[in-house]
């Protein structure tokens, strides 16, 4: 786990920090004008026979960033392994805030729970203990779209399955559900995968580690300031 923590000296205090595991490369979540503009101009340059994938590529990469920052994402990274038979297995590793208006986030998390009969069919949900709070773990398989071309007399996009991983867990005074999710299609290694998700979720903190040996502060940091500066500390 890199247990480094960063954080922008001009950005607002961020209401939670985190680390980031071995093997996962963050990806820029707000990239400025600049970068943008680099990006578009090297797509540009590229020979004839190439610019068309690479402008497909840079167009997927904008409209997976619009999608992450509408559901409240503050960071995302890209998992990288040995599978263990000579291949790499990707995974997507993605921090969150769910809102929580008029109702204590503790409740709902407890609400949670639920009748077993109200999940979706294959979804188990366990407490877990985290050095921040109780948290949630839920897992499921689910079938989605996989990427890549469609089998030769097949209708439709290719199907695969995934395994998906999350922790909900909330802090005295914090307004919102932080939400740590892991996804990969190696269904297989699904329970290497929990133990790096929950130990993602177990270096969760609301106290900044710049001043971990002294008392939490009380004064909880509002949503806002945390959606500006927590994606910017990843890892």
């Amino acid at each position: 786990m890199n247990s480094t923590f960063a954080e922008p000296a001009a950005e607002p205090r961020p209401a939670f920090w985190y680390g980031l595991p071995d093997g996962y490369v963050q990806l820029d979540l707000h990239p400025s004008l600049e970068r943008v503009e680099d990006l578009a101009a090297q797509v540009r340059a590229l020979p004839d026979g190439v610019r068309d994938r690479a402008e497909s590529a840079f167009r997927f990469y904008a409209g997976i960033l619009t999608l992450l920052n509408d559901q409240e994402v503050q960071g995302c990274a890209i998992g990288l392994h040995p599978d263990g038979e000579g291949g790499i297995s990707f995974s997507v590793l993605t921090v969150s805030t769910v809102p929580v208006t008029g109702v204590d986030p503790k409740l709902v998390l407890v609400g949670l729970l639920g009748a077993p009969e109200e999940r979706p069919a294959g979804e188990t949900l366990t407490p877990v203990e985290l050095p921040c709070g109780l948290g949630f773990l839920s897992e499921t398989e689910r079938r989605t779209t996989a990427p890549g071309r469609p089998p030769e007399g097949t209708e439709g996009p290719p199907q695969g399955t995934v395994w998906q991983g999350t922790v909900a867990v909330t802090g005295t005074g914090v307004p919102d559900i932080v939400v740590v999710q892991l996804v990969t299609a190696a269904v297989e290694l699904a329970a290497d995968y929990r133990d790096v998700l929950l130990g993602t979720a177990a270096t969760l903190t609301f106290t900044d580690p710049a001043h971990s040996e002294g008392p939490e502060e009380e004064e909880p940091a509002g949503r806002n300031p945390a959606g500006g500066t927590v994606r910017d500390i990843f890892g």
